[in-house]
């Protein structure tokens, strides 16, 4: 049972589910059964960071985390991931949270974690921010992409219609300064899923309005979107391969990611393997599997570019590889 203290922590600092509502977002409304896939999804990402919020320790939010359907249960870790992140950052609200959820159930959810890191880093004082030193050196980037989802989705005028970027972000890793922007981006990309109303032509003439420079790490972070929390039919993933044109390895690269998030969580579900069969070109198993097969070993990176951003690039060219010889 949550103390009086969590239940009050919940109270204050969870925001309101009005908040996920597309009609108040202003975001594009496709279809009911989209309106109602978007909003479900901030709901229980909602519920997730709430449970963070209450709990008197990890195994008791874990319990709550556990219950929520498979399809929307990453979600809800992701919030718990910045709740964690928000209580580690208050005075008194708590120390190490992120790693003990990490260090239990959470683990196998490392990836929607760490993009709930960064929701918390958007919403915190710089100084409150979590040590970024101690997570994963390939995998922290994506705390990054969690930043930008959230500035995309909550100032989506400036990051989206005006275009805004992040080019000197105090990154307080301090390890390729110049790469933060892409991360941002990437992260941009994914919300633009939610921003278009999960309308594959709208996702693809947004990503086409910015500059061709920030383009693939846009349509990577929609194709991981358009894999992890579905939305759409094959017709209209088809639709997003075609218009992402040069692009394709950037969106092949993202779904793989999303279907390696799924299945590292045990959370496979239909939309899926949809997604990977038309953006990759092949079933998630074997998308996830790449995503493993090509992981660098040096995960701090060397060279101009970091290893996550090398790694990002040789799925693409491993399941472009793949697509040719069939």
């Amino acid at each position: 049972m949550p103390s009086t203290m969590g239940r009050l922590r919940r109270r204050l600092l969870t925001p309101s589910v009005t908040e996920t509502l597309l009609e108040t977002r202003g975001f594009h409304r496709k279809t009911p059964e989209a309106q109602k896939l978007l909003e479900t999804i901030g709901s229980r990402f909602l519920e997730g960071y709430g449970h963070a919020m209450a709990a008197g320790g990890t195994a008791e939010a874990e319990e709550h985390l556990e219950a929520i359907p498979e399809r929307f249960r990453g979600f809800a870790y992701e919030g718990a991931g910045m709740g964690y992140a928000v209580r580690d950052g208050l005075p008194g609200g708590g120390r190490n949270g992120v790693e003990r959820l990490l260090a239990g159930r959470g683990g196998a959810h490392v990836y929607m974690v760490y993009v709930g890191i960064g929701w918390a880093m958007a919403r915190l004082p710089r100084f409150r921010w979590a040590d970024v030193d101690s997570l994963d050196p390939l995998l922290r980037w994506l705390v990054l992409d969690g930043y930008g989802f959230h500035q995309a989705y909550f100032r989506t005028d400036k990051y989206v219609h005006r275009k805004y970027r992040d080019e000197r972000f105090p990154w307080p890793a301090h390890d390729f300064p110049s790469y933060t922007g892409q991360a941002i981006d990437q992260g941009v990309g994914r919300a633009l899923w939610f921003v278009c109303g999960t309308d594959a032509g709208l996702v693809a003439s947004t990503i086409e309005g910015f500059p061709k420079e920030r383009r693939a790490d846009l349509y990577s972070g929609a194709g991981l979107a358009a894999t992890y929390a579905g939305g759409c039919d094959k017709e209209e993933l088809a639709l997003l391969r075609e218009q992402a044109g040069p692009h394709r390895g950037a969106l092949a690269q993202g779904s793989a990611f999303a279907a390696e998030a799924r299945l590292r969580a045990g959370l496979l579900v239909p939309h899926t393997a949809e997604a990977t069969r038309v953006l990759c070109g092949m079933e998630p198993e074997e998308a996830a599997r790449i995503t493993q097969e090509v992981r660098p070993r040096e995960a701090a990176g060397s060279g101009p570019l970091p290893a996550y951003e090398l790694w990002r690039r040789a799925i693409a060219e491993r399941i472009a590889a793949g697509t040719e010889h069939r």
